[in-house]
């Protein structure tokens, strides 16, 4: 609760918080770079911003939420869902997916610039 009051009230482009290391010492985005303004635009309910900044942090709010649906329907309605996410192969799909955002958000030609926060 902290951390979303600290990114409510200060920007994230300010000077204290801590910025990407890959990107400072290699000038590469990372698949994170830009999850903390998209934070930031997100408690401000700025979703252009959220989309703008980094648009693999609003997947990984559907992601997020839609476990939390799962859990809260399996606890409360005692149902058996079974949640997607706990297949064996997800974890390969996800690392492929964000491997290929890391990769295209690094190409400098005109559709992919729009994935750089």
């Amino acid at each position: 609760m902290t951390i979303a009051i600290l990114y409510f009230y200060f920007n994230p482009s300010s000077a204290f918080f801590p910025k990407c290391p890959l990107y400072i010492t290699t000038g590469i985005y990372c698949p994170g770079c830009g999850s903390q303004r998209a934070f930031h635009d997100l408690l401000h309910f700025d979703l252009n911003g959220v989309i703008g900044h980094n648009i693999l942090f609003l997947f990984g709010l559907v992601v997020l939420i839609y476990q939390l649906t799962i859990n809260t329907l399996n606890a409360f309605f005692n149902k058996n869902i079974k949640s997607i996410l706990y297949h064996k192969k997800t974890p390969l799909v996800l690392l492929v997916f964000i491997i290929i955002f890391w990769v295209l958000r690094n190409i400098p030609v005109y559709p992919f610039t729009f994935l750089t926060p």
